[in-house]
Protein backbone atom coordinates (compact mmCIF):
# COMPACT_ATOMS: atom_id res chain seq x y z
CA UNK A 1 0.00 0.00 0.00
CA UNK A 2 1.13 3.41 -0.74
CA UNK A 3 1.59 6.28 1.04
CA UNK A 4 1.53 10.08 -0.09
CA UNK A 5 3.45 12.22 1.87
CA UNK A 6 2.00 15.38 2.53
CA UNK A 7 2.76 18.63 4.67
CA UNK A 8 1.59 19.32 8.17
CA UNK A 9 -1.35 21.13 8.22
CA UNK A 10 0.02 23.64 10.05
CA UNK A 11 2.41 24.20 8.09
CA UNK A 12 2.40 27.71 5.91
CA UNK A 13 4.80 30.41 4.52
CA UNK A 14 4.96 32.85 7.05
CA UNK A 15 5.70 36.46 6.17
CA UNK A 16 9.15 37.61 7.04
CA UNK A 17 10.04 40.12 9.58
CA UNK A 18 11.48 42.42 6.52
CA UNK A 19 8.33 41.94 4.55
CA UNK A 20 5.70 42.95 7.40
CA UNK A 21 7.49 45.99 8.82
CA UNK A 22 7.40 47.34 5.27
CA UNK A 23 3.92 47.01 5.29
CA UNK A 24 3.17 48.50 7.91
CA UNK A 25 4.76 51.90 7.03
CA UNK A 26 2.84 51.49 4.05
CA UNK A 27 -0.32 50.82 5.80
CA UNK A 28 0.58 54.34 7.82
CA UNK A 29 0.55 56.66 4.87
CA UNK A 30 -3.12 57.49 4.58
CA UNK A 31 -3.11 58.68 8.13
CA UNK A 32 0.36 60.87 7.00
CA UNK A 33 -1.42 62.36 4.44
CA UNK A 34 -4.09 62.77 6.20
CA UNK A 35 -1.67 64.69 8.72
CA UNK A 36 0.01 66.83 6.01
CA UNK A 37 -3.05 67.83 4.50
CA UNK A 38 -4.77 69.35 7.49
CA UNK A 39 -1.37 70.11 9.56
CA UNK A 40 1.28 70.92 7.39
CA UNK A 41 4.87 69.45 6.44
CA UNK A 42 6.12 69.13 9.94
CA UNK A 43 4.62 65.08 10.33
CA UNK A 44 6.69 64.48 7.10
CA UNK A 45 9.35 65.90 8.50
CA UNK A 46 9.37 64.24 11.82
CA UNK A 47 9.26 60.71 10.25
CA UNK A 48 12.40 61.61 7.66
CA UNK A 49 14.20 63.20 10.55
CA UNK A 50 13.36 60.35 12.68
CA UNK A 51 14.19 57.59 10.24
CA UNK A 52 17.26 59.31 9.34
CA UNK A 53 18.24 59.21 13.19
CA UNK A 54 17.52 55.78 13.64
CA UNK A 55 18.99 54.18 10.83
CA UNK A 56 22.27 55.91 12.11
CA UNK A 57 21.90 54.97 15.54
CA UNK A 58 21.11 51.33 15.17
CA UNK A 59 23.86 50.86 12.89
CA UNK A 60 26.31 52.47 15.09
CA UNK A 61 25.07 50.57 17.89
CA UNK A 62 25.04 47.48 16.14
CA UNK A 63 28.84 48.11 14.97
CA UNK A 64 29.62 48.55 18.74
CA UNK A 65 27.91 44.84 19.09
CA UNK A 66 29.89 43.30 16.44
CA UNK A 67 26.65 42.67 15.16
CA UNK A 68 25.87 42.28 10.94
CA UNK A 69 24.76 45.88 10.51
CA UNK A 70 23.09 45.12 7.13
CA UNK A 71 21.80 41.92 8.37
CA UNK A 72 20.12 43.95 10.99
CA UNK A 73 18.65 47.26 9.73
CA UNK A 74 17.43 44.64 6.61
CA UNK A 75 14.97 43.84 8.74
CA UNK A 76 13.44 47.98 8.68
CA UNK A 77 12.18 48.06 12.64
CA UNK A 78 14.16 51.30 13.41
CA UNK A 79 12.46 52.73 10.40
CA UNK A 80 8.90 51.21 11.95
CA UNK A 81 10.06 52.60 15.37
CA UNK A 82 11.21 56.31 14.04
CA UNK A 83 7.92 56.42 11.49
CA UNK A 84 5.31 55.73 14.26
CA UNK A 85 7.38 58.34 16.91
CA UNK A 86 7.55 60.92 14.04
CA UNK A 87 4.32 60.63 13.00
CA UNK A 88 3.17 60.83 17.57
CA UNK A 89 5.15 63.70 17.70
CA UNK A 90 3.76 67.54 16.99
CA UNK A 91 4.10 68.99 13.75
CA UNK A 92 7.16 71.49 13.55
CA UNK A 93 8.61 70.41 16.90
CA UNK A 94 12.13 71.26 17.38
CA UNK A 95 14.64 68.97 15.48
CA UNK A 96 16.26 68.46 18.37
CA UNK A 97 13.04 67.29 20.11
CA UNK A 98 13.04 64.46 16.85
CA UNK A 99 16.28 63.18 17.45
CA UNK A 100 16.33 62.73 21.19
CA UNK A 101 12.99 60.70 21.20
CA UNK A 102 14.05 58.61 18.45
CA UNK A 103 17.45 58.04 20.26
CA UNK A 104 15.80 57.19 23.41
CA UNK A 105 13.48 54.46 21.13
CA UNK A 106 16.65 52.69 19.47
CA UNK A 107 19.72 52.74 22.10
CA UNK A 108 18.09 52.47 24.86
CA UNK A 109 14.61 51.29 24.82
CA UNK A 110 15.44 48.73 22.08
CA UNK A 111 19.33 48.21 21.33
CA UNK A 112 19.80 48.21 25.20
CA UNK A 113 17.92 45.58 26.14
CA UNK A 114 19.07 42.79 22.91
CA UNK A 115 18.02 44.79 20.07
CA UNK A 116 14.43 43.37 17.92
CA UNK A 117 12.35 40.65 19.76
CA UNK A 118 13.73 41.33 23.64
CA UNK A 119 12.51 44.84 24.26
CA UNK A 120 9.47 44.79 27.28
CA UNK A 121 8.36 48.52 26.26
CA UNK A 122 7.23 49.44 22.92
CA UNK A 123 10.58 51.65 21.58
CA UNK A 124 8.31 54.89 20.30
CA UNK A 125 6.15 55.29 23.18
CA UNK A 126 9.69 55.29 25.53
CA UNK A 127 10.33 57.92 23.15
CA UNK A 128 7.49 59.86 23.24
CA UNK A 129 7.12 59.74 27.07
CA UNK A 130 10.58 60.21 27.32
CA UNK A 131 10.64 63.54 25.16
CA UNK A 132 7.09 64.63 26.59
CA UNK A 133 8.21 64.44 30.41
CA UNK A 134 10.76 66.36 29.10
CA UNK A 135 10.36 69.26 26.85
CA UNK A 136 6.43 69.47 27.99
CA UNK A 137 6.38 73.07 26.31
CA UNK A 138 7.34 71.63 22.57
CA UNK A 139 5.41 68.87 23.10
CA UNK A 140 2.29 70.51 23.53
CA UNK A 141 2.27 72.83 21.19
CA UNK A 142 0.41 71.88 18.09
CA UNK A 143 -0.14 73.45 15.06
CA UNK A 144 -3.57 74.24 14.08
CA UNK A 145 -5.93 72.31 11.78
CA UNK A 146 -6.15 73.96 7.85
CA UNK A 147 -9.68 74.95 8.57
CA UNK A 148 -9.11 77.37 11.56
CA UNK A 149 -6.42 79.65 10.21
CA UNK A 150 -7.04 82.89 10.17
CA UNK A 151 -7.91 84.37 7.01
CA UNK A 152 -5.13 85.04 4.61
CA UNK A 153 -3.32 82.39 6.65
CA UNK A 154 -1.93 78.82 5.32
CA UNK A 155 0.73 76.63 6.75
CA UNK A 156 4.32 76.90 6.05
CA UNK A 157 5.26 75.50 2.70
CA UNK A 158 7.92 72.61 3.12
CA UNK A 159 11.17 74.53 3.01
CA UNK A 160 9.95 77.68 5.47
CA UNK A 161 8.79 74.33 7.49
CA UNK A 162 12.26 73.20 7.36
CA UNK A 163 13.36 76.34 8.29
CA UNK A 164 10.79 76.57 11.37
CA UNK A 165 12.28 73.16 12.55
CA UNK A 166 16.10 73.32 12.51
CA UNK A 167 16.23 77.22 13.24
CA UNK A 168 12.82 78.65 14.74
CA UNK A 169 13.07 78.89 18.95
CA UNK A 170 9.53 79.91 19.14
CA UNK A 171 6.03 78.70 17.35
CA UNK A 172 4.83 80.71 14.22
CA UNK A 173 2.06 83.37 15.54
CA UNK A 174 -1.75 82.22 14.58
CA UNK A 175 -0.73 78.26 13.26
CA UNK A 176 -0.66 76.91 17.10
CA UNK A 177 -3.82 75.84 18.69
CA UNK A 178 -5.20 73.16 21.26
CA UNK A 179 -5.90 69.69 20.35
CA UNK A 180 -9.92 68.67 20.87
CA UNK A 181 -9.09 66.54 23.83
CA UNK A 182 -6.68 69.24 25.24
CA UNK A 183 -9.00 71.67 24.46
CA UNK A 184 -12.60 70.02 26.34
CA UNK A 185 -10.64 69.10 29.08
CA UNK A 186 -9.86 72.70 30.20
CA UNK A 187 -13.17 73.56 29.24
CA UNK A 188 -14.43 73.53 33.23
CA UNK A 189 -18.28 74.42 33.84
CA UNK A 190 -19.12 74.57 29.66
CA UNK A 191 -21.55 71.44 29.01
CA UNK A 192 -21.10 68.99 25.92
CA UNK A 193 -23.57 71.47 23.96
CA UNK A 194 -21.50 74.31 24.68
CA UNK A 195 -18.29 73.30 24.09
CA UNK A 196 -19.39 72.15 20.72
CA UNK A 197 -21.10 75.16 19.47
CA UNK A 198 -18.36 77.90 21.06
CA UNK A 199 -15.75 75.54 20.03
CA UNK A 200 -14.81 75.88 16.49
CA UNK A 201 -12.63 72.29 16.78
CA UNK A 202 -15.80 70.79 17.30
CA UNK A 203 -18.17 73.23 15.43
CA UNK A 204 -16.78 72.90 12.27
CA UNK A 205 -16.20 68.61 12.42
CA UNK A 206 -18.36 66.54 11.81
CA UNK A 207 -18.28 64.28 14.47
CA UNK A 208 -14.96 64.66 16.54
CA UNK A 209 -12.35 67.19 15.61
CA UNK A 210 -11.41 69.00 13.14
CA UNK A 211 -8.89 67.35 10.74
CA UNK A 212 -8.28 65.02 13.72
CA UNK A 213 -11.24 63.23 12.76
CA UNK A 214 -9.36 62.54 9.28
CA UNK A 215 -6.64 61.76 10.27
CA UNK A 216 -8.13 58.87 12.22
CA UNK A 217 -10.17 58.00 9.73
CA UNK A 218 -6.89 57.19 7.88
CA UNK A 219 -4.98 55.11 10.71
CA UNK A 220 -8.37 53.20 10.90
CA UNK A 221 -8.01 52.46 7.14
CA UNK A 222 -4.27 51.88 7.05
CA UNK A 223 -5.03 49.48 10.44
CA UNK A 224 -8.19 47.37 8.16
CA UNK A 225 -5.42 47.00 5.17
CA UNK A 226 -3.25 45.00 8.27
CA UNK A 227 -5.78 43.57 9.26
CA UNK A 228 -6.79 42.11 6.38
CA UNK A 229 -3.11 40.96 5.54
CA UNK A 230 -3.18 39.11 8.77
CA UNK A 231 -0.33 40.89 10.21
CA UNK A 232 -1.96 40.89 13.56
CA UNK A 233 -5.48 39.77 14.69
CA UNK A 234 -8.70 41.87 15.68
CA UNK A 235 -8.44 40.77 19.47
CA UNK A 236 -6.33 43.73 20.38
CA UNK A 237 -7.53 46.58 18.70
CA UNK A 238 -10.97 45.92 19.16
CA UNK A 239 -10.96 45.01 22.56
CA UNK A 240 -9.06 48.79 23.05
CA UNK A 241 -11.79 50.54 20.71
CA UNK A 242 -14.67 48.98 22.34
CA UNK A 243 -13.40 49.36 26.03
CA UNK A 244 -12.96 52.48 25.42
CA UNK A 245 -16.16 53.40 23.26
CA UNK A 246 -17.75 51.54 26.64
CA UNK A 247 -16.08 53.68 29.00
CA UNK A 248 -16.61 56.84 27.52
CA UNK A 249 -20.63 55.43 26.92
CA UNK A 250 -21.02 54.63 30.33
CA UNK A 251 -19.50 58.40 31.89
CA UNK A 252 -21.05 60.01 29.23
CA UNK A 253 -23.17 62.03 31.75
CA UNK A 254 -26.12 63.29 29.25
CA UNK A 255 -23.31 65.98 28.41
CA UNK A 256 -23.34 67.76 31.43
CA UNK A 257 -20.68 69.75 32.45
CA UNK A 258 -18.70 66.99 34.22
CA UNK A 259 -18.51 64.46 31.26
CA UNK A 260 -15.83 63.65 29.89
CA UNK A 261 -16.85 63.22 26.40
CA UNK A 262 -18.92 61.34 23.86
CA UNK A 263 -17.04 57.66 22.31
CA UNK A 264 -17.02 59.15 18.66
CA UNK A 265 -14.97 61.98 20.36
CA UNK A 266 -12.54 59.47 21.97
CA UNK A 267 -12.58 57.07 19.26
CA UNK A 268 -11.59 59.98 16.52
CA UNK A 269 -9.59 62.10 18.65
CA UNK A 270 -6.04 62.23 19.48
CA UNK A 271 -3.85 58.69 19.33
CA UNK A 272 -6.82 56.47 19.64
CA UNK A 273 -6.78 54.76 15.80
CA UNK A 274 -3.05 54.68 15.99
CA UNK A 275 -2.38 53.44 19.38
CA UNK A 276 -5.06 50.38 18.51
CA UNK A 277 -3.99 49.51 15.16
CA UNK A 278 -0.11 50.19 15.11
CA UNK A 279 1.26 50.97 18.65
CA UNK A 280 -0.92 48.23 20.57
CA UNK A 281 0.04 45.47 18.26
CA UNK A 282 3.19 45.21 18.07
CA UNK A 283 3.81 41.61 18.84
CA UNK A 284 7.26 41.75 20.73
CA UNK A 285 5.32 44.02 23.90
CA UNK A 286 1.84 42.67 23.92
CA UNK A 287 0.20 39.48 24.83
CA UNK A 288 0.66 36.64 22.55
CA UNK A 289 -2.44 34.33 22.87
CA UNK A 290 -5.70 35.77 21.16
CA UNK A 291 -7.68 35.55 24.75
CA UNK A 292 -4.51 37.63 26.26
CA UNK A 293 -4.76 40.50 23.57
CA UNK A 294 -8.81 40.87 24.45
CA UNK A 295 -7.48 41.13 28.21
CA UNK A 296 -4.17 43.30 27.06
CA UNK A 297 -6.71 45.60 24.53
CA UNK A 298 -9.24 46.11 26.96
CA UNK A 299 -6.91 47.31 29.54
CA UNK A 300 -5.42 49.68 27.35
CA UNK A 301 -9.10 51.22 26.96
CA UNK A 302 -9.68 50.88 29.86
CA UNK A 303 -6.36 53.00 30.91
CA UNK A 304 -6.43 55.74 28.38
CA UNK A 305 -9.92 56.60 29.24
CA UNK A 306 -9.44 56.89 32.99
CA UNK A 307 -6.35 59.17 32.45
CA UNK A 308 -7.81 61.11 29.54
CA UNK A 309 -11.11 61.77 31.77
CA UNK A 310 -9.47 62.10 35.51
CA UNK A 311 -5.21 62.53 34.68
CA UNK A 312 -3.15 65.09 33.39
CA UNK A 313 -2.57 64.42 30.01
CA UNK A 314 -5.20 64.69 27.36
CA UNK A 315 -4.61 62.16 25.01
CA UNK A 316 -2.30 59.28 27.48
CA UNK A 317 -2.34 56.53 25.14
CA UNK A 318 1.55 56.38 25.06
CA UNK A 319 1.23 56.10 29.17
CA UNK A 320 -1.58 53.57 28.53
CA UNK A 321 0.66 50.73 26.18
CA UNK A 322 3.86 51.25 28.20
CA UNK A 323 1.38 50.47 31.43
CA UNK A 324 0.04 47.65 29.62
CA UNK A 325 3.83 46.42 29.01
CA UNK A 326 3.94 45.93 32.17
CA UNK A 327 1.33 43.33 32.57
CA UNK A 328 1.76 41.63 29.22
CA UNK A 329 4.02 38.72 30.62
CA UNK A 330 1.49 38.20 33.80
CA UNK A 331 -1.08 37.80 31.18
CA UNK A 332 0.31 35.81 28.90
CA UNK A 333 1.21 33.56 31.95
CA UNK A 334 -2.57 32.97 32.63
CA UNK A 335 -3.50 32.96 28.88
CA UNK A 336 -0.92 30.35 26.78
CA UNK A 337 -3.44 27.86 25.19
CA UNK A 338 -3.67 24.23 24.97
CA UNK A 339 -1.15 22.43 24.11
CA UNK A 340 -1.56 20.11 21.35
CA UNK A 341 -2.37 16.56 22.97
CA UNK A 342 -3.37 18.41 26.23
CA UNK A 343 -6.95 18.98 27.77
CA UNK A 344 -5.68 21.94 30.04
CA UNK A 345 -4.23 24.86 29.51
CA UNK A 346 -0.77 25.73 31.31
CA UNK A 347 0.91 28.78 32.69
CA UNK A 348 3.74 29.52 31.53
CA UNK A 349 5.53 29.18 34.65
CA UNK A 350 5.01 25.56 34.25
CA UNK A 351 7.15 22.95 32.23
CA UNK A 352 5.08 20.51 29.71
CA UNK A 353 6.34 17.30 31.34
CA UNK A 354 4.80 18.46 34.91
CA UNK A 355 1.65 18.69 32.84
Amino acid sequence: MAFKQVSSPHAHGAQNTAKVMQLVVWATIPGLIALTWHFGWGSFINVILASITAVVSEALILKMRRRPVGFYLGDYSAVVTAVLLGLALPPLCPWWVVVVGTLFSVVIAKQLFGGLGYNPFNPAMVGYVVVLISFPIEMTTWVAPLALLPDGITHPDFLESLKLVFFSTSPMDGVTGATPLDSFKHAAGLTVDQIYQQDSLFSQAMFAGVGWEWVNLGFLVGGIVLLGSRVFTWHGPVAMLVTLALMSLIFWDSGSSQSPGSPLMHLFSGASMMGAFFILTDPVSSAVSNRGRLIYGALIGILVYIIRAWGNYPDAVAFAILLANFTAPFIDNYTLPRTYGHTDRRKATERLEDK
